[in-house]
């Protein structure tokens, strides 16, 4: 039994650990698959572990960088409030600039600068003026700390994407504040971050009410007008505590744009303006919809007193002040090139000459380029438009002063015959104004009558870009077309563009630019700018000015100019464009060029408007005056034409005989200057004889490869442009052959 019993247990034991040794291997290998699932599932966090590690690190970095910029934004904030002057020395600060604009004799012509009216305390402003200024301005003043954050995350964006060249109309009432007070208005990243900082620092030193009343006493208004009080006793003849919702809404609209919204420069726009206004308070709550609905046509506006239209002048030259002296904020002298008699005279033409119902302008240039007279409109007061500078309009016929001297300088002549036509370039067909053909002609009669199919036909034999490229030339920066219509001025154009082109021909093909400041200084006398003469340019030849000059003389002398007359040499060109829209008349004479535009500003047509009509009767009357104390000068129109264009052709596209490499009847190569004057086939004066190569045969070529043909000298004669014919024996026609039969009375004006 007990043997037994002891291998019965002994069996036990071996299938227990049978069984323990089972177990161990099933734990063994579920580890194993535990351990291969852990490094799967680590291999696989890896990849994102290392994502969350650069977003950590990325955000770590951005938070210091913020932070430090954070630091650096409110140091510089605290440097700018700690050097603002306090709230009281702003309040006696005047910080816009009185200008005092002399005439070429010194005399005082105008004075520009501040008017002041009584400064108002923030109880004092009328609510419905402070409610309508942010509304308009700011709408969230009163909830920001100096930049409104919306505002300049949009204008970021834009800067991102490029949808604006400028950075602009982000600016808060405390922006616009800084701006007024300590800086400039160039749009520049630069200034607008530096703006950014003062505003913030005005915030942190000033109360929002401090702010405001600072704002709304120092803005500037238009009209010279600075502060809400000098604007409402400008433009409605009471103080500003007295302003109602209408005017009130009037004033707020100004500060956008001053001189577009300005109710004495344009009643409508300020109108317009201020609906805007009411409309943005209506819907910020601060007026009701009854108050919203008044009718601001019915603001009585100030009776404005006549202005003389030198500010015309003034307007143009007073921007380039940002341009020609350094940032301040001094009193200034501006001595300009401005003739007070002749700008009395100019005024006085354009206002008895214009059609009713329509604008005149008037530019009138010194031989160097100095303005004389500047006339941008028949009413300052009415509308400060400036016509003569600004103005975009169609120059009718006178634009066929660049056509011309294309062709004359690719070698015509005014004595050159051409052939007035019926012709059709492109599907275009131009037409004469009378409507008829006078067949053959010459080039100055055709010019003078500015007969418009011969002016077609050269444009399209010398190309019409050949003519665009010669208006930019002489100073026509506006786009032009190339289309054959541009020969007849379909192009638009600025009245100083084209009188300062004129001006070029009369200073015999020099360049001229115009200019109206010679000089700027302080109230001391401290030379701050002055102008200095540009170095001339020779546009074309002398021959091709003086040829041109030949043409506009004879326009003001027999043609479509007689109107322009003065009882001494005059020439120039008229332009009427189609329906009789604009009126041109552009002419020198005794060293002054002067241009005349009329038409209406909707460009509707202006009943029996013509450039030889009116213009020109406004252009007599002023040079009139003028040149009444200067010399009569005699125009000098000789063509004293280069060597080569008095050369006979035949000889012109030879050469000289001796200039280049000759086979003789022998087959012979001579070379130059080696030849036997017997065997030259061109004779001894270079005309070919007769019985030679003409009448004997082709000349036998040898069969090796001749050494080059013509001398450098010529190569640079041959190659220097089209080769004209020869003045003395040939008549050139344009394009077309004389008709036979055609009427040869001369058109009549246009």
């Amino acid at each position: 039994m007990s043997k037994r019993g002891d291998r019965v247990t002994n069996k036990g034991k071996r299938g227990s650990r049978r069984a323990a040794t089972e177990r161990a291997a099933s734990r063994s290998r579920s580890s194993s698959k535990k351990r291969k699932s852990s490094k799967s599932k680590a291999a696989a966090a890896g990849g994102g572990s290392r994502f969350w590690f650069w977003i950590k690190r990325l955000t770590i970095w951005g938070g210091v960088a913020a932070l430090l910029g954070a630091i650096f934004l409110a140091f510089a904030v605290g440097f700018a409030a700690r050097s603002i002057p306090s709230f009281y020395q702003l309040k006696a600060t005047q910080n816009a600039q009185t200008i005092l604009v002399r005439a070429r004799d010194g005399s005082e012509i105008v004075e520009i600068g501040p008017s002041f009216g009584e400064w108002l305390d923030y109880d004092d402003i009328p609510a419905n003026m402070k409610n309508a200024m942010v509304a308009v301005e700011d709408k969230r003043y009163f909830s920001h700390y100096g930049i409104d954050p919306v505002r300049t995350t949009g204008a970021v964006v834009e800067g991102i994407t490029g949808s604006r060249s400028r950075v602009g109309g982000t600016s808060t009432i405390t922006q616009q504040l800084a701006r007024n007070v300590f800086l400039n208005s160039n749009r520049t990243f630069d200034r607008k971050a530096r703006e950014a900082v003062l505003a913030m620092a005005l915030e942190w030193k000033f109360s929002k009410e401090q702010i405001l009343e600072l704002y709304l006493n120092k803005v500037y208004f238009g009209g010279g007008s600075y502060g809400i009080d000098s604007a409402s006793r400008n433009f409605f003849s009471h103080p500003a505590k007295e302003l109602s919702v209408a005017e009130a809404s009037i004033i707020a609209g100004l500060v956008k744009a001053p001189s577009r919204y300005s109710p004495t420069a344009d009643v409508q726009a300020a109108v317009n303006r201020a609906k805007v206004v009411l409309r943005l308070m209506r819907e910020q709550g601060y007026i009701n919809a009854q108050q919203a609905s008044v009718d601001v046509d019915t603001v009585e506006l100030k009776q404005q007193a006549g202005q003389n239209s030198v500010r015309y002048f003034t307007d143009w030259i007073l921007p380039q002040l940002d341009l020609l002296l350094p940032e301040t904020f001094a009193p200034i002298e501006v001595w300009t090139t401005l003739d007070v008699g002749m700008q009395r005279a100019a005024t006085a033409s354009i206002d008895s000459n214009t059609p009713g119902g329509s604008q005149g302008a008037l530019v009138s240039l010194d031989r160097d380029g100095a303005i004389l007279a500047l006339v941008g409109g028949t009413d300052y007061v009415e509308t400060n438009f400036n016509r003569a500078t600004n103005a975009m309009r169609q120059p009718g016929s006178s634009w066929k002063l660049f056509v011309y001297l294309a062709a004359l300088e690719q070698g015509y002549t005014p004595e050159d015959r051409v052939v007035d036509t019926p012709v059709t370039i492109d599907g275009w067909t131009p037409r004469n104004s009378n409507g008829r053909n006078v067949g053959e002609t010459d080039l100055r009669t055709s010019f003078a009558f500015s007969i418009n199919t011969v002016a077609a036909q050269l444009g399209n034999e010398v190309g019409f870009g050949t003519v665009a490229s010669m208006a930019r030339r002489f100073g026509i920066s506006s786009p032009i077309s190339t289309y054959p219509s541009m020969v007849l001025g379909s192009s638009e154009v600025r009245l100083l563009e084209m009188t300062r082109a004129f001006a070029a021909v009369s200073a015999r093909g020099q360049s001229i630019e115009p200019y109206g400041i010679t000089k700027v200084t302080t109230a001391g006398g401290e030379v701050l700018y002055e102008h200095e003469k540009p170095r001339a340019t020779a546009l074309v030849p002398d021959y091709v000015a003086a040829g041109m000059t030949d043409l506009l003389q004879a326009a003001v002398q027999t043609g479509t100019g007689r109107a322009a007359q003065i009882g001494r040499p005059v020439a120039g060109k008229t332009g009427t464009t189609s329906s009789n829209k604009d009126g041109w008349f552009v002419g020198f004479s005794s060293g002054i060029t002067t241009g005349v535009w009329m038409g209406r500003d909707d460009a509707k047509a202006v009943p029996g408007l013509q450039g030889g009509r009116a213009p020109a009767r406004a252009f007599s009357a002023y040079m009139r005056y003028a040149v009444k104390d200067r010399a009569v000068e005699k125009f000098d129109v000789e063509l004293n034409l280069p060597e080569w264009r008095l050369e006979p052709d035949e000889e012109y596209l030879f050469g000289d005989p001796d200039d280049y490499y000759f086979i003789d009847e022998q087959g012979n190569l001579v070379e130059p200057g080696r030849r036997d004057p017997s065997n030259n086939p061109f004779g001894v004066d270079g005309e070919r004889p007769v019985g030679s190569a003409d009448e004997q045969g082709p000349i036998e070529t040898p069969t090796v490869e001749p050494p080059p043909a013509v001398s450098e000298d010529f190569l640079e004669r041959a190659t220097g442009g089209e080769l004209p014919p020869d003045r003395n024996t040939v008549q050139r026609d344009i394009l077309v052959p004389s008709q036979q039969g055609s009427s040869t009375d001369p058109p009549r004006p246009r």
